[in-house]
C-alpha cells in the first residue's frame, strides 16, 4: 500500500524572494552581499510610500468635491512637488531620479550600479534623518552588473503598499527582518551575525517585560530587532507605536546603519545617536534613564577596557574585571534604568558563577541590593555566531511594587534548557508555547494573585538564605532541582508481561519485513 504523499509545504513571500535573492549572489560574500539587498529592500520601500501619498495628494487636490480640490493644473503640479506634503505625513521625499520606477527602467543597463549610487546619494541629500546611514557602491566592478539588475527586477515585482495583493506596508518589514535572520545564518567566522539576535530570545525578552509604555533603550542594539519587538508587543496589546520612545546605541558603524533602516520601515522614531559608538566609552544617552532595557550584549569580551573608566560612576557595586565586559553591560544597564525601571538582557552562562577579576562580589552585591528579580537558564544552539548555552537576566529597580506584589529577598529561577526544538543541524528555536511557558511563569510569580508555585526541574522562588547557602552563584539547576518523577502505577509483574508482549510483536514485524524485502528483491533477478 503506497503511503500517502505528505502535503507539501508553501513557502512564505519572504522564503521565496529570499531564494531568488541568494540565487543571485554569485561571488559575494554574504556578509557584503546583505548591505546589496536590503539597501534595495529600503530603497524600494520609501520609493513606494512616496508614490502612495503622491497618488493620495492628487486625487485630493482632482477632486471637485474635495476640500482640497485646486482646478488649475499647475497649481497642483506645484502641490505635488511640495516636501512638507510628505514629511507631515512622515514620508521620505524621493527625487524624480531615485524612484523605483526609475531605477527599474535602467535595471538592464551596465551603468546601474552608479545609477542606484547616484539614487542613494540624492535621498541623503534631501533627507537630513538617513544622511550617511544608506549603502553605496553598488557600482564597484566586482559586483556582477547583469545579476544587480536581476536582483533589482526581482524586488521590484514585490508590492509594498497598502494596495499591493502582499496585504499591508508591513510586509517590507518582514521581508527585511526575515532576510536579516537568513544572513545571519549565512555569515561565517568568530562575529558572524552578531548583528541579529534570534526572534525568539528577543520575543522571550520582551513578553517577560511586558515594554507597554514609556521609555525603551538598548545599547548595544544591532540592528534593532529588541525596538521592532517590543513595537509588534504594544501594537499587539491594542497601543499606539508611539507609545514607547526609543533609544539606542551600536558599536559597529555598518550595523548601526542597518537599525536605522529597520526602525525607519517600521515607522519607529528613534534616537540611535548621530553615529555609531562605544557605549562604555562614548555613552550617547548619558543622562537617559529608561523605563525599560532590553539588550543581547557581545559575550565575554575581553577588550573592552580603557584608562578613563577607572573612577567610572556606573561602577557602583565594583569595577568590572579589564579582561570580560560581562559586568560592566549590567552595571551599565542599572545605571541607565529609572527609579521604576526593569531590564531583560542575555549573558554568557559564566556571569552566574564566575568569581575570577572580583565578578563573585559584584554579584553577591547585586543580589544584596534587590536588584536581582529572575535567572533563566536558556538551551543550547539558540545563537549563529555560537553554540554556547545563554541565559536571561531580569533586574528591577522597584521590586517593592511597581504595580506587581513585593518580592523583597526572594529571586525566580527558571530552567528553561529542556525546552525548544532544532531548526537545523546547528541552530534551536522557542516555541511561542515555549515562550508562553517561561514568561507565564514569571508574571504568575510576579503578578499579585498570580497562583505561582515551584515545578521541580523547571522553577524555584528562592529565599536570600538559600542563594547566600549557595555562595551567590545564580545557576539555575542549582535550585530548581530535579524534574518530579512520574508515579508508575503498574504492578511490576504485569509490566514485564506487558512489555515481553510488546518486544515479540517488534520482532515478529522485523521478520515479516525481513521476508518481504527478500520477496521483492527476488523479484528483480
Amino acid at each position: 500500500m503506497e503511503r500517502p504523499a505528505k502535503p507539501k509545504l508553501q513557502k512564505t513571500l519572504e522564503q521565496r524572494l529570499w531564494d531568488a535573492a541568494d540565487a543571485l549572489r554569485g561571488n559575494q560574500e554574504p556578509s557584503e552581499y546583505k548591505h546589496v539587498v536590503l539597501g534595495l529592500v529600503f530603497l524600494k520601500y520609501i520609493s513606494d510610500r512616496f508614490e502612495e501619498r503622491r497618488a493620495a495628494i492628487e486625487a485630493s487636490l482632482s477632486d471637485p468635491g474635495s476640500e482640497d480640490y485646486i482646478p488649475n493644473p499647475d497649481r497642483r503640479g506645484r502641490y505635488l512637488e511640495s516636501r512638507d506634503e510628505y514629511a507631515s505625513h512622515n514620508v521620505f521625499w524621493v527625487p524624480e531620479q531615485a524612484r523605483w520606477g526609475t531605477i527599474q527602467s535602467q535595471a538592464k543597463l551596465p551603468s546601474i550600479g552608479q545609477d542606484i549610487d547616484t539614487a542613494m546619494d540624492l535621498i541623503e541629500k534631501e533627507n537630513p534623518s538617513v544622511r550617511g546611514v544608506l549603502p553605496r557602491n553598488y557600482g564597484r566592478e566586482g559586483l556582477d552588473k547583469g545579476r544587480l539588475g536581476q536582483l533589482v527586477d526581482l524586488i521590484g515585482s514585490i508590492g509594498f503598499t497598502e494596495s499591493d495583493d502582499h496585504g499591508s506596508d508591513d510586509v517590507l518589514g518582514r521581508v527585511y527582518e526575515y532576510f536579516l535572520g537568513q544572513f545571519a545564518g549565512k555569515e561565517t567566522g568568530k562575529d558572524a551575525g552578531a548583528f541579529y539576535t534570534p526572534r525568539s530570545v528577543v520575543k522571550t525578552l520582551v513578553e517577560m517585560l511586558e515594554p507597554y509604555k514609556g521609555r525603551v533603550y538598548d545599547p548595544a542594539c544591532g540592528s534593532g530587532g529588541m525596538f521592532v519587538q517590543s513595537a509588534e508587543f504594544v501594537k499587539a496589546h491594542g497601543g499606539q507605536r508611539n507609545d514607547i520612545s526609543v533609544f539606542g546605541q551600536e558599536y559597529t558603524d555598518t550595523t548601526w546603519k542597518l537599525a536605522k533602516m529597520n526602525l525607519a520601515l517600521r515607522g519607529i522614531e528613534s534616537d540611535l545617536g548621530k553615529s555609531s559608538g562605544d557605549s562604555f566609552t562614548n555613552d550617547l544617552h548619558p543622562d537617559l534613564r529608561a523605563d525599560f532595557i532590553l539588550a543581547n550584549p557581545p559575550f565575554n569580551v575581553s577588550n573592552w577596557w580603557d584608562a578613563k573608566l577607572a573612577d567610572d560612576p556606573r561602577w557602583k557595586y565594583g569595577t568590572p574585571p579589564e579582561g570580560n565586559a560581562n559586568f560592566a553591560w549590567v552595571q551599565h544597564f542599572i545605571y541607565h534604568l529609572s527609579a521604576r525601571g526593569t531590564a531583560g538582557f542575555v549573558l554568557a552562562n559564566g556571569s552566574l558563577s564566575s568569581r575570577s577579576g572580583g565578578e563573585g562580589i559584584i554579584r553577591r552585591k547585586l543580589v544584596e541590593a534587590e536588584l536581582v528579580d529572575c535567572i533563566v537558564a536558556m538551551p543550547d544552539k539558540l545563537f549563529f555566531n555560537t553554540g554556547i548555552p545563554v541565559s536571561l537576566w531580569f533586574v528591577s529597580k522597584e521590586r517593592h511594587g511597581n504595580g506587581h506584589r513585593e518580592r523583597r529577598g526572594e529571586v525566580l529561577f527558571i530552567d528553561a534548557r529542556n525546552l525548544g526544538t532544532m531548526e537545523s543541524r546547528r541552530l534551536r528555536v522557542l516555541a511561542d508555547e515555549d515562550i508562553q511557558k517561561i514568561a507565564g511563569t514569571y508574571h504568575a510569580w510576579r503578578n499579585h494573585d498570580g497562583g505561582y508555585v515551584d515545578v521541580p526541574g523547571f522553577a524555584k522562588s528562592a529565599k536570600l538564605e538559600e542563594i547566600r547557602e549557595h555562595e551567590f552563584v545564580l545557576t539555575p539547576g542549582r535550585y530548581v532541582g530535579a524534574e518530579a518523577a512520574e508515579v508508575d502505577v503498574e504492578p511490576l509483574d504485569q509490566k514485564i508481561e506487558r512489555l515481553t508482549e510488546e518486544l515479540f510483536a517488534e520482532f515478529e514485524r522485523g521478520r515479516r519485513l525481513e521476508d518481504e524485502i527478500k520477496a521483492r528483491l527476488g523479484a528483480l533477478r
